[in-house]
C-alpha cells in the first residue's frame, strides 16, 4: 500500500470505490466491516480534521488498558479537584468537594460526553492529563492510528481556537479505534445507554444523562460508539450496529449540522450492510441485533417516557450538543 501523505494533501477528491457514491453531510467517511477490518466504502478518509469528542473513545481505550493491568478499578475512588470542575463544555457538573469511582465517571464521558469526567479521569489515570496523553498517543500509534495527535482526554479546542494546535485525526484512523475498541474492550456497555441518572449517591438529586447519540434505539442494531461536535470540527459521529452477526463500523467527520449528520450516518449504515460480502464472517463478541421492521432495515423504536424529556442544549462554542431526536428519513 503506499504511503498517505499528511495535512492537506491528504484531502482526495473522489471517493475510492466508484459506484457507492454518497455526497453531503460530511466533509470524511467511511465505512468498515467490523468482522474483518474490510473498508466497503471511503470517502475523503484520510481528510485530517478534530475529532471534538470522538477522542473521548481513545480516553477510555487508555483507561481499559488501566483496568485490565489492575492499576484502576471500576470501584477506585476519584476525588474531583478544581480543574477537573473548571473545564467547561459539555459536563456533569462535578464539584471539588465530591468524589465518584471510576465507572461512574465511564457513564458520565461516554453518555453525556461530559468533559470534566474526562479530566477526572485521566488524571486519575495516569497522574496528569498530560501524562494520560502521553498515553493516548502511544495507543494511537500502537494502533496504526498514522495521522492522529493527541493533545487531550476530552476533545476541546485549544484555548487559542488554532485547529492546528488541537486533537486531530481522520475517518480511517477512527475506524481503527472504533474496531479496537469493538474487539477487546466492553464499550459497547457504556455507549449502547440512552439514559442514565449521573452521581446518585452521593448527589440528593442525580443529573439526568441523555446520549447525544439519536441513532441509539431508532436505528437497527445501533449500540454506539461517540458523537462529536466542535465549531472547528463540525459534526462527527463514530457509529455501529449489528445485524444477523454481522457489525459494520461508520465514521463520518466535518459534517454541517446534527441532522445532516445522523441522516447520512444511517445512509453509510445501511449502505455497509448491502456491501458486506455473503457468507463472510460473523462478528463473535457483538451482541445480539435489533430486529428491524418488516420490509425496512431501519427500525423506529418508540422512546420510554422517561427518555422524552430533552436535555438542556449546549452552546455550540463549547463543544456540546443539542439531544433533539431527529426522525429517520423513509426510502427515497
Amino acid at each position: 500500500m503506499a504511503a498517505r501523505s499528511s495535512g492537506a494533501d491528504q484531502i482526495r477528491s473522489k471517493p475510492t470505490r466508484p459506484g457507492a457514491v454518497i455526497t453531503g453531510g460530511y466533509k470524511g467517511a467511511i465505512i468498515m466491516d467490523a468482522a474483518t477490518g474490510n473498508v466497503l466504502f471511503e470517502d475523503n478518509a484520510d481528510l485530517v480534521s478534530p475529532p471534538a469528542s470522538m477522542t473521548k473513545l481513545m480516553t477510555f481505550a487508555v483507561l481499559s488498558d488501566k483496568l485490565n493491568s489492575g492499576s484502576l478499578t471500576l470501584q477506585t475512588p476519584v476525588r474531583i479537584t478544581p480543574a477537573d470542575a473548571a473545564i467547561g463544555g459539555t459536563q456533569v457538573y462535578l464539584d471539588p468537594r465530591e468524589t465518584f469511582p471510576v465507572e461512574e465517571l465511564i457513564y458520565a464521558m461516554m453518555i453525556q460526553s461530559a468533559n470534566d469526567a474526562a479530566h477526572a479521569l485521566a488524571r486519575a489515570g495516569a497522574g496528569s492529563t498530560e501524562a494520560f496523553v502521553e498515553l493516548m498517543n502511544a495507543k494511537a500509534r500502537e494502533l496504526g492510528m498514522a495521522h492522529t495527535t493527541f493533545r487531550s482526554p476530552h476533545g476541546l479546542p485549544p484555548s487559542d481556537r488554532k485547529v492546528a494546535e488541537g486533537d486531530l485525526t481522520t475517518p480511517r484512523d477512527f475506524a481503527l479505534l472504533s474496531r479496537y475498541l469493538l474487539l477487546k474492550t466492553d464499550v459497547l456497555k457504556y455507549t449502547s445507554v440512552r439514559q442514565r441518572p449521573f452521581g446518585s449517591p452521593p448527589r440528593a438529586k442525580p443529573f439526568d444523562m441523555v446520549n447525544h447519540d439519536n441513532l441509539l434505539g431508532k436505528v437497527a442494531g445501533v449500540d454506539g460508539l461517540k458523537t462529536g461536535f466542535t465549531n472547528g470540527a463540525g459534526f462527527c459521529l463514530s457509529a455501529t450496529a449489528q445485524r444477523n452477526g454481522r457489525r459494520v463500523i461508520v465514521v463520518t467527520m466535518g459534517g454541517a449540522s446534527q441532522a445532516n449528520r445522523d441522516r447520512k450516518v444511517i445512509e453509510l449504515l445501511e449502505r455497509g450492510f448491502t456491501l458486506l460480502p455473503p457468507g463472510g464472517p460473523a462478528f463473535a463478541t457483538a451482541p445480539a441485533a435489533a430486529k428491524p421492521e418488516a420490509g425496512s432495515p431501519i427500525s423506529l423504536a418508540p422512546l420510554q417516557p422517561s427518555e422524552k424529556a430533552a436535555a438542556s442544549p449546549v452552546s455550540a462554542a463549547t463543544g456540546g450538543e443539542s439531544s433533539i431526536r431527529i426522525i429517520v428519513p423513509g426510502a427515497k
